[in-house]
């Protein structure tokens, strides 16, 4: 620093800096254009987004964070908002939409006090205190327990939360998938008693084009687009012992500086001899168990399949890793990287049946009516791949709800009635605090009313007269009245079951708060990156929207 005060920044000429003000409002405005591009994607009057890739591609869908991956942007600040979205779904699988618009309007109350030059920390300080008593209202007063074991009950939240979605109209099928598939694969822990479910690994969804979205089923076991090796092998196996390997069941060759040399005419028969007694020796393990089933991840020779076919035994090969593990999970088997390991614990005995089907032009073998399967592969039927791959961006948010639900079983109402209820609750708060922090501690209570806002918005309703109607229920106590996406008027949402999970609510609020907090903390962009338009004062490039075209 100088006496001055003003710091030194050494600038090379491919350097181009912005700070203070400009970069804020920037900021503000690349936030609120991402959020403009989702906005009509939220609630189930939702608009689709067609995208383009550059390979030719095409995807329509109204899941904020498929749209979000799939344009590009070029400000940093868009860039982060895009980053958002998928931290949303990575952590609870819902409420992307809801996070970008929420951070978006955060951003955009948060101008006008930028403008009237409030430091930027104390719009930070009072959006961090309206943080924790949103969450705090959320908690005590706004949400409701819930039975994991009322079933119906349990269908309702998971319907409402994808009646926006193209899947909304096979709505029941949809719930009972997720619900089916997220209590097959839960486990609790017997140390801690914590429960653990992890929907991305255990719970494969296979797609398969032809058949109708009605055929869609959870199977009570694994499915693998694989048929067996040899064409006299079984293709049916009631209760199989089953062995998976990691291992490949044939004589590995050679590196690529191998050299052999043969001096007599014998040595050639020897090498093959080797390389026969080899792979029986592996066979001769593998039988040892006997086994009714073997899988390996790796390849099998002929001269074993040969000696597999003699038993009697079906063999499956290069099936992936995480379809091994799978099927190790469902039928109790031990994946074992060398023959020589293994041993009687390490067959599996609980999967019922083993048949290979064919559909459509491809051979499956299905390994089901496991007893106590901890893993499953959710099957999908479909008129095309696009619709299939939209069934799958909606049953993988089901399945984020359902998981949701065994974690923290918790409810908050939906269609915009709790976000105006925590509204409602931070403006009777702002009025018992004191100093220039109660504006923008008040601007963030207003900002949450985007949400009943844009519900209204995208089924045509009178905003206006919709959210004014909606204050007045809510300041004389009506806490679960909302805004009813297919009709936009002012429903009780507890009358007509549309509910949301706590914990997706709770991460929205974490997450758009944190973002906008951090945009509004940056004051200085600097870009070592040269500028084809190196216009007055270096401006940085305006959020561009590419992948829009």
């Amino acid at each position: 620093m100088l006496g001055g005060g003003q710091p030194i920044i050494v600038l090379n000429q491919n350097t181009k800096r912005e700070c203070g003000r400009k970069v804020q409002l920037q900021n503000i405005n690349a936030g609120k254009m991402i959020a403009d591009v989702i906005r009509t994607c939220l609630g189930p009057r939702s608009m689709l987004k067609m995208l383009m890739d550059p390979m030719g591609g095409v995807v329509m869908t109204n899941d904020g964070n498929a749209i979000l991956r799939e344009i590009t942007v070029q400000h940093p600040a868009a860039k982060h908002m895009i980053e958002i979205a998928r931290t949303q779904d990575e952590e609870v699988g819902d409420g992307t939409s809801s996070v970008v618009i929420l951070a978006g309007e955060m951003l955009a109350v948060a101008e006008q006090y930028l403008e009237q030059n409030m430091h930027p920390l104390v719009i930070i300080q009072a959006y961090r205190q309206a943080l924790d008593d949103a969450l705090e209202a959320l908690r005590d007063t706004l949400s409701t327990p819930i039975d994991l074991n009322n079933e119906a009950h349990m269908t309702e939240v998971v319907q409402s939360c994808i009646g926006t979605k193209f899947l909304g109209q096979y709505g029941n099928l949809a719930c009972k998938m997720a619900l089916s598939a997220v209590r097959t694969v839960a486990v609790t822990d017997s140390a801690t008693g914590r429960r653990e479910i992890d929907v991305k690994k255990w719970a494969r969804i296979e797609k398969i084009p032809g058949g109708t979205i009605e055929e869609s089923c959870v199977l009570d076991g694994i499915m693998i687009n694989k048929d067996v090796t040899h064409a006299k092998m079984k293709r049916r196996i009631e209760n199989p012992r089953i062995v998976l390997l990691d291992c490949p069941l044939e004589y590995k060759k050679g590196e690529s500086q191998t050299s052999v040399e043969m001096t007599a005419e014998t040595d050639f028969t020897r090498l093959l001899q080797i390389e026969e007694e080899h792979v029986k020796e592996l066979c001769a393990d593998i039988l040892a168990l006997r086994p009714d089933l073997v899988i390996t991840e790796k390849g099998v020779s002929d001269l074993a399949q040969h000696y597999l076919v003699k038993a009697g035994v079906t063999c499956l090969r290069r099936v992936k890793k995480s379809d091994n593990n799978r099927l190790a999970r469902a039928c109790g088997a031990t994946i074992c990287n060398r023959t020589e390991e293994l041993k009687e614990e390490d067959v599996g005995t609980q999967a019922g049946l083993f048949e290979v089907k064919k559909i459509g032009d491809e051979y499956f073998s299905f390994i089901t009516k496991c007893q106590d399967p901890k893993a499953c592969t959710v099957l999908l039927r479909g008129p095309s791949k696009d619709i299939l791959n939209e069934v799958e961006r909606n049953l993988q948010d089901a399945l984020g709800v359902a998981r949701n639900l065994a974690l923290e079983p918790c409810l908050v109402p939906g269609g915009g009635a709790v976000d105006m209820a925590v509204s409602h609750v931070l403006q009777q708060k702002a009025k018992q605090l004191s100093g220039v922090k109660q504006w923008p501690y008040q601007a963030l209570a207003m900002a949450l009313e985007v949400i009943p806002r844009t519900l209204a918005q995208n089924c045509g309703a009178n905003i206006i007269r919709v959210l004014t109607a909606l204050r007045a229920k809510h300041a004389s106590g009506g806490t679960s009245f909302g805004v009813d996406g297919e009709t936009g008027e002012v429903t009780d949402m507890a009358k007509i079951k549309i509910w949301e999970p706590l914990a997706v609510k709770e991460q929205v609020y974490k997450t758009a708060v944190e973002t906008a907090v951090l945009l509004l903390r940056i004051d200085d962009i600097v870009s070592g990156s040269k500028k084809k338009d190196a216009g007055e004062g270096g401006a940085a490039p305006p959020p561009n929207m590419g992948g829009m075209e």
